[in-house]
């Protein structure tokens, strides 16, 4: 088999998005001949060297400047105005109460127009884009243009924070078909479609590499550290998690705490960090490969994720293939993976309390029972349970 497909992606390689990566090689290993485009990511540092292979072969649409978007653009028009006028028309109709003006639109026209002679010279018959904001009108424009059908993957939350302004519904119904990565998900693009287009909604858990699985297993350590995963940014939770650990360490209950992650928010935790004095329990990893990753979650007693928003957080997955419990919110797609009281601890989001508590809890376990509750959390990634798999 040797069928010719593509992957859009806003940015790619991308440390928060390497199960794009994974997903990609897999598809790859099943016969599929992946073409890689992204907007953007050419100058960006990586740190997994799988990461810098994959920038190496990615189309950029986005680098270069404007003039080779105008050339596509005038190129499209000339060659096929009919078709140019469509996407033009669908272009001006989704600008229309969105949250971003027309001119945006018109970008993602000649954004498309480029990628579209891409596509064409690799023969691809199908385009898959993550995320259903601008990366996957770019696709449904290019499709307007007479490029191949689309499907794409819906993550959240930010899809599910403004459906009607990004056009989800019109998405969904020019689309093949739909990839939600958790039954809520599911349930959210039900909401943005007529019941003939749930058809095309089908349920495809992320997977994880084969690593997190070949790795020895072992039981959480003896030791008062909790893990935090993820990108520093308001919908994780860190600033909370912060409040919580100060309230912690008033209670004279000992906990280290390892923030594996960088982002836009970093200098307000660092400040939030020294305001409680926490500097001595704290620790920023920065930007760490999937391998760090692994070595940090197995190092620590849980993982700790106390998101306000989410999709279904790959790195909890991570977390309970490794045997780590998870102490995390009750929101979106986690409750399909932690139970409460059985491999982790669920909290309300926001509520600074019962995260503290559920930390002194982890904290205070004993280690055969909390031995038990990652047993519990990885038999729940077991291919016979609930199709959670490893690509």
């Amino acid at each position: 088999m040797n069928i010719k497909i593509a992957y859009f992606i806003n940015q790619y390689p991308k440390v928060s998005h390497s199960f794009i990566r994974r997903e990609i090689l897999a598809l790859e290993r099943q016969g599929f001949d992946v073409q890689r485009i992204a907007l953007r990511g050419w100058s960006d540092s990586v740190a997994d060297p799988e990461d810098l292979a994959e920038k190496n072969r990615t189309h950029y649409v986005l680098q270069g400047g404007i003039w080779p978007l105008v050339l596509a653009t005038l190129r499209t028009m000339i060659l096929n105005p009919i078709r140019f006028g469509a996407a033009f028309a669908l272009a001006t109709k989704v600008s229309r109460h969105a949250d971003r003006s027309l001119p945006f639109h018109l970008a993602y026209l000649a954004e498309a127009c480029r990628m579209l002679a891409w596509l064409q010279l690799h023969g691809a018959r199908h385009v898959h884009a993550h995320f259903g904001t601008n990366s996957t009108e770019v696709v449904m424009l290019a499709n307007a243009l007479g490029g191949p059908g689309y499907s794409f993957t819906v993550h959240g939350p930010e899809e599910f924070d403004k459906p009607q302004f990004i056009h989800l519904g019109e998405k969904i119904r020019r689309s093949i078909f739909v990839v939600a990565i958790s039954s809520y998900g599911r349930s959210q693009l039900y909401r943005w479609v007529e019941l003939a287009q749930w058809s095309k909604v089908q349920v495809v858990h992320c997977g994880l590499e084969a690593a997190f699985h070949n790795v020895p297993l072992t039981d959480a350590p003896d030791v008062a550290r909790l893990v935090c995963v993820g990108r520093l940014c308001e919908q994780k939770g860190q600033l909370l998690l912060i409040h919580a650990l100060a309230e912690l360490a008033q209670r004279g209950v000992p906990c280290e705490l390892v923030l594996a992650g960088d982002g836009e928010m970093r200098p307000d935790v660092e400040a939030l960090v020294a305001q409680h004095g926490l500097q001595t329990r704290v620790r920023i990893t920065g930007w760490i490969s999937s391998a760090q990753v692994r070595e940090e979650l197995l190092a620590s007693r849980a993982l700790v994720l106390p998101s306000f928003a989410e999709g279904l957080p790959v790195v909890i997955m991570e977390a309970m293939v490794l045997q780590r419990p998870v102490i995390t919110t009750a929101v979106a797609g986690i409750p399909e993976l932690v139970r409460n009281g059985e491999n982790g601890w669920l909290v309300s989001a926001g509520a600074i309390d019962e995260l503290t508590n559920a930390m002194a809890d982890c904290l205070a376990t004993p280690s055969i029972q909390l031995a038990v509750m990652g047993r519990a959390a990885r038999a729940r990634l077991g291919a016979p349970l609930r199709g959670y798999r490893s690509i």
